[in-house]
């Protein structure tokens, strides 16, 4: 299991601010310009965009330009890696799980007798 890894450290860090976790929320619905990521804040432009450029530089976000308007987009592929690493935890301790399971069923059925 990967302990460390500078990708997973972006995007977790990334992700433990909410207004970073909704902006990502809404472009993954739709892409959508700053503009109208800026609209859903009371923050300033320059706000929005140095959350922008945090989700961007941990390749969560694409940016592509249209005309004068930078149009923001999903990238899910980043979002995959972290979701294998937290699925790895998950399976692990469904395992723990299941043996302390097995192990009760065997001690309470012992207790029976």
């Amino acid at each position: 299991m990967v302990e460390h890894s500078d990708e997973l450290d972006s995007v977790f860090g990334s992700l433990s601010d909410p207004t970073r976790r909704g902006i990502l929320k809404k472009v993954s619905k739709k892409s959508m310009s700053v503009g109208e990521i800026a609209a859903h804040y009371q923050l300033t432009f320059a706000a929005i965009a140095k959350h922008l450029d945090v989700l961007h530089r941990a390749k969560l976000i694409s940016k592509t330009r249209r005309g004068k308007e930078q149009i923001v987009s999903i990238s899910p592929n980043t979002l995959a890696v972290a979701s294998n690493y937290l699925e790895e935890y998950k399976q692990l301790w469904e395992n723990r799980l299941d043996s302390l399971d097995r192990h009760l069923q065997v001690t309470n059925k012992k207790g029976e007798k």
